[in-house]
């Protein structure tokens, strides 16, 4: 178990060792909030991007559901006539060839999962860059028609000026014992969400859950559906398979997102005896690493999908898999989910959209 894997499950049962590391957070708080202080009072530089920024983020360490989210954004927008485009810092990726344009011939090893998965899902105009700025001047050359972009997951990025602020909250994961980064996994104090935008991401039917922030009168709530479950690599299936195993079957379930768990629990609701795997956020697979998940189909994300058919795709190509791998190959799904947002989002968008000159036409 790496120690990423360890902390993280720590995190999750409120572990007691944890709070031996409580003069770690409030160190760590105080250099927040000072450094937060300082980009206000303008002692550190920040950059304004020639159009309006949108920045999509969370206040907790591991997944909130912001993939899906600005999946979900974009398709929106782009339906109702806007051009949108979307910067990230790549993570995952290599940073030595940033910034990067993603496209569909880009490799998730370079440019990051993530963004290899939103380009490919949506055809956003996107790049890639630890330095957003950066990001977004090579975004703008290459797609000077933009009137907005999304930053992915820069909500600290205190360096990047924004327009429209969204913070994605897991009301479903918590916020763990309410503590910073080491003792809890908050990045930042939960006053942050005070006065901010605010998406619940909720479990279906689900209790809304208070918290001891300031809420807008309308929650702005998104869940995520999962999808028909697919084939990763169908090329290796056989007998053409449409479902890889009926209700109450047992699968491996390989997970290398931020908070794995929720992946697992969806698979059980499904009616699935999950074998849980969970590996680091961004985790980089090996072809021989999936041997040892034998007898039983193997179900990953739609994140970990991408890189891991990258694996199987280049090792066909150079004629390097065993039958045992296209075996595997065979055995392997994937789980794809749609973020459904609530309809105060959308009008809420709207609205902070029309503040910046953006308006949107109708549905074409």
């Amino acid at each position: 178990m790496s120690m990423e894997t360890a902390v993280t499950r720590a995190w999750q049962r409120q572990a007691a060792w944890l709070w031996l590391l409580l003069p770690i957070s409030w160190l760590y708080g105080l250099v927040t909030m000072l450094r937060r202080q300082a980009y206000k009072a303008g002692l550190f530089s920040s950059y304004r991007a020639p159009i309006p920024v949108m920045v999509i983020g969370n206040i907790t360490v591991g997944g909130s559901g912001k993939t899906p989210l600005i999946m979900a954004l974009v398709s929106h927008l782009q339906q109702h006539g806007v051009q949108v485009g979307v910067i990230s810092r790549g993570y995952g990726g290599d940073s030595r060839q940033m910034p990067a344009l993603v496209t569909s011939a880009s490799l998730p090893s370079v440019v990051g999962d993530e963004p290899y998965l939103m380009v490919m899902n949506t055809g956003v105009p996107m790049a890639v860059c630890p330095n957003r700025q950066q990001a977004i001047e090579v975004l703008l050359h290459a797609h000077p028609e933009l009137q907005l972009i999304i930053a992915d997951d820069g909500l600290q990025h205190y360096a990047l000026q924004r327009d429209i602020e969204w913070i994605v909250v897991d009301a479903a994961r918590g916020f763990g014992s309410h503590q910073l980064l080491p003792t809890g996994f908050l990045r930042e104090p939960m006053s942050r969400l005070n006065n901010a935008t605010v998406i619940y991401h909720e479990k279906p039917n689900a209790q809304p859950i208070a918290y001891n922030v300031k809420q807008p009168t309308k929650r702005l709530t998104m869940q995520l559906q999962p999808d028909t479950l697919l084939p990763l690599l169908p090329e290796f299936q056989v007998n053409n398979m449409v479902s890889p195993v009926s209700v109450g079957s047992q699968v491996h379930a390989v997970s290398g997102i931020g908070y794995p768990q929720r992946f697992f629990d969806t698979l059980s609701t499904l009616g699935f005896a999950v074998i849980e795997h969970a590996y680091p956020d961004h985790y980089n697979f090996n072809v021989p690493e999936l041997l040892q998940y034998t007898h039983y189909p193997i179900i990953v994300t739609s994140k970990d999908a991408v890189k891991i058919r990258a694996l199987f795709l280049q090792a066909e190509n150079r004629q390097e898999l065993s039958r045992d791998e296209q075996e595997i190959a065979s055995r392997l799904w994937v789980l794809p989910v749609t973020a459904i947002l609530s309809e105060a989002c959308y009008q809420t968008l709207e609205q902070q959209l029309i503040a910046l000159g953006i308006g949107l036409d109708a549905v074409h």
